[in-house]
């Protein structure tokens, strides 16, 4: 992990496409501002986190829609 100080007005560059700005700090709160092209997705590490549990889910569901499919197919060959 790289740990940097920077003040307000002041940026950290990743890459050559991505800038993170210091846009205020009060108390022990910073507020920061991204400029990353639109095909870089960002998100807070809560939703983050949150997308990432929704998309096992879905793909939790969609193996059982797929093993069910599978099934009626089963039963199908079975009745010719």
């Amino acid at each position: 992990m790289l740990i940097l100080t920077r003040k307000v007005g002041e940026s950290i560059a990743i890459g050559d496409n991505i800038q993170i700005y210091v846009v205020d700090i009060k108390g022990s709160q910073v507020k920061i501002g991204i400029d990353a092209p639109c095909d870089i997705k960002v998100h807070r590490e809560e939703v983050y986190l949150k997308i990432q549990e929704e998309n096992v889910l879905a793909s939790r569901v969609v193996k059982d829609d797929l093993a069910s499919v599978e099934d009626l197919v089963k039963i199908g060959k079975n009745k010719t």
